[in-house]
């Protein structure tokens, strides 16, 4: 019987948040949840707008991983907002930096090659959002 209650509320709240969109590569499926309304309209007006969707810079390129990172997020993200735990002012994780990082350093190899040496000189790689943090969300 619990399994059942658990499975019902799981495919209720999947068809209320439109959970089939976030399948999809479409990045308006980010802006289902109003927390990511800001991050999506900044996305809009960036640079990246043309050349990168959400799922370029916050999963890996791998489809496996790509999707279990999608679960993964999905359901945290599902499960804080539904509880009330999550907070309006996003803060990305220290799993899904890497992510993003990755991201920045597989689009822009030739500039990552020129820069990286630069700064093991002084200490070691820095993370491109350091200095690049806006470039996706303004």
């Amino acid at each position: 019987m619990i399994v059942g209650v658990a499975l019902g509320i799981g495919a209720y709240t999947f068809v209320y948040a439109k959970g089939w969109s976030y399948l999809t590569d479409d990045p308006a499926a980010c802006a289902n949840c109003h927390v990511m309304r800001e991050q999506f309209d900044g996305w809009l007006k960036s640079s990246h707008r043309a050349a990168a969707s959400c799922n370029s810079c916050h999963t890996p390129a791998n489809l496996v991983a790509k999707y279990a990172t999608k679960a993964s997020n999905g359901f945290w993200h599902s499960f804080f907002f539904t509880t009330g735990g999550y907070e309006d002012n996003i803060q990305i994780k220290p799993h899904s930096r890497e992510i993003t990082e990755q991201a920045c350093r597989n689009c822009h190899q030739e500039i990552v090659d020129a820069v990286d040496p630069v700064h093991a000189e002084t200490g070691g790689q820095l993370a491109c959002i350091r200095c690049h943090n806006s470039v996706g969300h303004l």
